[in-house]
């Protein structure tokens, strides 16, 4: 006997304690009605508490298929597996009925991007939004000069930066290697491609074992956005400069602003002993264009 469906106990009693914040935004519910003349009408509404439609188990979004127990207590498939198709609520056995009044709902909700707010258009399922968010070129980027509280879109970032913080003997060219001074009391140092072009931050980490360096270009991860490779040197002045070191990477990191927290991979080490006493690091860094962006420009 298959078990009715029980979607008003689910929406209004199964409330997850939702661990990732997701931003609370209005999102359209759309359904199908018959009305009095036997015309099928569309009816829309509201729905404000999103988390309502995340698995009360793991907190994620709830995707099809979606199991309930007898008590109409519901969980996504992945989490029937791992409780071992026990209810968590009631231990009585889950993942034999699906909850299909539940999936229809979860179908019907449109969410916008988190960042609609700065100009994309684009809608999704619910729950699928969040993998757009991480590829949107809408995303805010923040401005790496210290103290400076500017954010904007990516391109509004570069021509705020050229207008306000450029320093002309920090300005790269694509393919042609740059050689800079960076002082020792500076934990950033950015650089900017000629013409309002992107920025690239380099950071230094001290750390127990040497010098952490990163370079990471300030992009949202969006297709042809700050897709670069770099290489980049560093030189002692012991014996003439002939004792340098090089790291070399296929792909640039992309980050939306500076963070200082300590890296785990993506670094070049100078070790102390590699280090010369002085005010200045003498670095030199080539970037190169990746070859799918250089075409679409």
């Amino acid at each position: 006997m298959v078990k009715g469906t029980n979607s008003e106990q689910a929406l209004v009693g199964e409330t997850s304690s939702h661990l990732r914040r997701r931003q609370q935004v209005t999102s359209t519910v759309q359904d199908e009605a018959e009305n009095v003349g036997g015309d099928v009408g569309a009816r829309s509404g509201t729905l404000f508490k999103l988390d309502l439609l995340d698995c009360p188990v793991c907190c994620h979004a709830l995707t099809v298929p979606i199991f309930q127990c007898d008590n109409g207590h519901i969980a996504c498939s992945s989490c029937c597996t791992e409780l071992r198709y026990r209810c968590r609520s009631c231990t009585f056995p889950i993942g034999n009925y699906r909850c299909r009044r539940m999936e229809k709902v979860v179908k019907s909700i449109i969410i916008p991007c988190p960042n609609a707010k700065h100009g994309c258009t684009e809608t999704f399922s619910y729950g699928k939004e969040l993998v757009h968010e991480k590829k949107c070129s809408f995303t805010l980027c923040y401005c790496p000069a210290p103290n400076c509280n500017y954010s904007g879109l990516y391109k509004d970032l570069y021509i705020h930066y050229k207008s306000n913080h450029m320093d002309i003997e920090n300005q790269f060219v694509c393919g042609r290697p740059l050689c800079t001074w960076w002082r020792i009391s500076e934990k950033v140092f950015v650089l900017q491609e000629s013409a309002d072009g992107p920025l690239v931050v380099l950071q230094r980490f001290n750390k127990p074992g040497g010098w952490y360096v990163t370079v990471n270009c300030i992009a949202p991860c969006a297709p042809g956005v700050g897709e670069f490779s770099y290489e980049l040197s560093y030189g002692t002045p012991m014996g003439g400069y002939k004792h340098i070191m090089t790291f070399k990477s296929s792909e640039m990191n992309r980050i939306h602003k500076v963070s200082f927290q300590t890296p785990e991979k993506d670094f070049m080490l100078i070790p102390h002993y590699f280090q010369y006493p002085r005010n200045s690091l003498k670095m030199t860094i080539c970037i190169k264009k990746d070859m799918k962006e250089e075409g679409e420009d």
